[in-house]
């Protein structure tokens, strides 16, 4: 039984494994990016959530602390729920 459990357990670590060291990876290149984009921004907590998860779902960031949201199409049009821009 213990056996069996210890099994299962390793099992259970190692295919988690596979499924985290992408978002690891992903998260590492949204943070540099984030980082840097929002370096100036007056609210930086809140730039770097609101970077964190657009550059989670488009895959990119546009460069510069400011505009250029021309370079990433799905980062320039993600809206909040009042209509306004979502991504720093």
């Amino acid at each position: 039984m213990k056996l069996s459990f210890a099994t299962l357990v390793l099992g259970t670590l190692l295919l988690t494994s596979f499924f985290i060291q992408p978002t690891i990876a992903a998260s590492a290149f949204c943070d540099s990016k984030c980082n840097f984009r929002c370096s100036k921004a007056g609210r930086k907590d809140r730039c770097l959530k609101y970077c964190g998860i657009c550059c989670a779902d488009c895959n990119c960031v546009p460069s510069g602390t400011f505009g250029n949201k021309d370079e990433c199409p799905c980062y320039r049009d993600k809206k909040n729920s009042k209509g306004g821009p979502k991504c720093p």
